[in-house]
């Protein structure tokens, strides 16, 4: 059987740590089980995709605080919280703070299932973004100066005479630089050009 997905478990209880690791092997995860945060931390490896099944009361860093420390790392992965001591406030900071679920034990196994699967999926999802997103940010990164110039009026909604104007260039040199703006950043239309922009949070010429 093929594994659904990495999950890291965080559970300070042997026995049940051992009982979920077996259960969610049962259904085709591949497990890596820690009791302390510390653990965890030790050998977590952003690079490889999975999510984090965590309990709330841990020794040590508690669940929250371990959120925290890989929030400030910038290498959280999808998060479920499993724990026998859930209460409003708690579950809502942690919900605002990304985690995907918070689920009090004793938790139904098609429910702990489901929500595990929902983790990866979105670890999946965030990181096929990031992925074209970096691939975005290295094409920006080959224009030159004046190609971002040029790049900026297009998005801005400038036609070539007003950007020829603005940037105190011939129209035709604009036309070159148009042409290249959208070969190097493999665009096919100013429409892609703008939502490139979006996610690269670059402003139009002006704005």
């Amino acid at each position: 059987m093929n594994p659904k997905g990495r999950v890291y478990l965080v559970e300070d209880d042997d026995a049940l740590r051992k009982a979920t690791t077996r259960l969610l092997a049962s259904h085709g995860f591949e497990v890596r089980a820690f009791a302390t945060g510390e653990e965890f931390l030790d050998k977590y490896d952003v690079a490889h995709s999975g999510c984090l099944l965590l309990d709330l009361r841990l020794p040590g860093q508690s669940g929250l605080e371990l959120q925290q420390t890989l929030e400030l790392r910038g290498a959280t992965p999808p998060i479920v919280f499993l724990t026998g001591h859930a209460d409003v406030p708690t579950s809502v900071f942690a919900m605002k703070r990304g985690a995907i679920d918070f689920l009090e034990k004793p938790v139904r196994e098609e429910e702990l299932v489901a929500a595990l699967e929902r983790a990866l999926e979105r670890d999946t999802s965030t990181r096929k973004e990031q992925q074209q997103l970096a691939r975005v940010q290295a094409r920006y990164s080959s224009l030159t100066a004046r190609e971002r110039e040029v790049f900026a009026e297009i998005i801005a909604g400038r036609l070539n005479k007003q950007a020829a104007l603005t940037l105190g260039i011939a129209e035709r040199t604009v036309k070159l630089h148009r042409s290249r703006v959208l070969e190097k950043m493999e665009a096919d239309s100013v429409a892609d050009l703008v939502r490139m922009a979006e996610a690269l949070e670059l402003r139009p010429a002006g704005s």
